[in-house]
């Protein structure tokens, strides 16, 4: 099972991501992670993408994409692979098809989380970091998980928040990319609806962790 994971910040994205990999015995691959893992080891492709990063500027699809095949061929992703964070426009999402079918790599399924873009960007700002474990959930704008006043909801520890959940213009950013349909990263995600072969599943972003599971595993 080769699965796409599509959700704006603050959909949960990362949350379901961990629920399926642990439920399928998948990898949950994060673009990301796989930058700074070539990097670490210096490999060839790693060293091309390490001179674009050190300028400040994106890294071409030409590095991107061989890296991402090269993890994606790895022994742990023998019995499937969940990518998350790729790709972030529709010119990736081409790309990537592309070499995925070069490759004789199936892509199974595509996963969208939907969340209107005010409710992504509250959710973000409402998050609160208890100081005795970061694992504890607080949000002030999610009932189920609402602190009680300024204290941690599950231990009553002392809350902070983290500065850039609180940058509303880097939010706003992030966010005209993902949401743009015709050249971002919803694009990309549109790209692969109706295609031959490949499951799209949208699931509704605003309920509860468990309910949102409880829908995406009804779906796969």
């Amino acid at each position: 099972m080769n699965i796409l994971f599509f959700g704006p910040n603050g959909s949960g994205k990362g949350t379901q991501g961990a629920i399926l990999k642990d439920k399928y015995k998948i990898s949950h691959i994060e673009s990301g992670a796989i930058f700074r893992d070539n990097i670490s080891k210096g490999t060839e492709l790693g060293a091309k993408a390490k001179e674009y990063i050190d300028k400040g500027d994106l890294v071409p699809d030409e590095i991107t994409i061989p890296m991402i095949l090269d993890r994606l061929k790895q022994d742990d992703c023998k019995d499937g692979w969940l990518l998350d964070g790729f790709p972030r426009n529709k010119n990736q999402a081409i790309k990537l098809d592309e070499a995925l079918k070069a490759a004789n790599m199936a892509l199974d399924i595509v996963i969208e989380i939907i969340l209107d873009r005010e409710i992504a960007k509250n959710r973000i700002m409402g998050r609160r970091l208890c100081v005795n474990d970061n694992n504890h959930p607080n949000n002030i704008f999610i009932d189920v998980i609402k602190p009680d006043g300024d204290k941690c909801r599950v231990c009553g520890g002392e809350l902070k928040t983290r500065s850039d959940d609180q940058d509303e213009e880097a939010i706003g950013k992030r966010h005209a990319i993902y949401y743009d349909t015709e050249t971002g990263t919803l694009a990309s995600a549109y790209y692969f609806k109706g295609a031959s072969g490949i499951k799209y599943i949208e699931l509704d972003g605003k309920p509860s962790v468990k309910d949102v599971t409880a829908e995406l595993v009804s779906k796969l």
